[in-house]
């Protein structure tokens, strides 16, 4: 069988857990942060995991994510 080829996009924006699951980013920490709060924006800077919904297309996309 084949190697896999690994979504590179993907791979910059995903990261795993030592339990396995996925995490992100979260959107909106851009631009435009002047009119949100600095509470707000702390928020955004925190990592999170990925619903367990999407979870599959995103293992899909990296085939050797341990």
């Amino acid at each position: 069988m084949p190697k896999l080829k690994t979504n590179r996009a993907a791979a910059k924006r995903f990261r795993t857990t030592g339990s396995g699951k996925i995490r992100r980013r979260k959107a909106f920490k851009n631009h435009l942060l002047q009119p949100k709060t600095t509470k707000r924006k702390r928020t955004l800077s925190k990592l999170t995991i990925v619903n367990e919904r999407d979870e599959d297309n995103v293992r899909q996309m990296l085939p050797y994510l341990k």
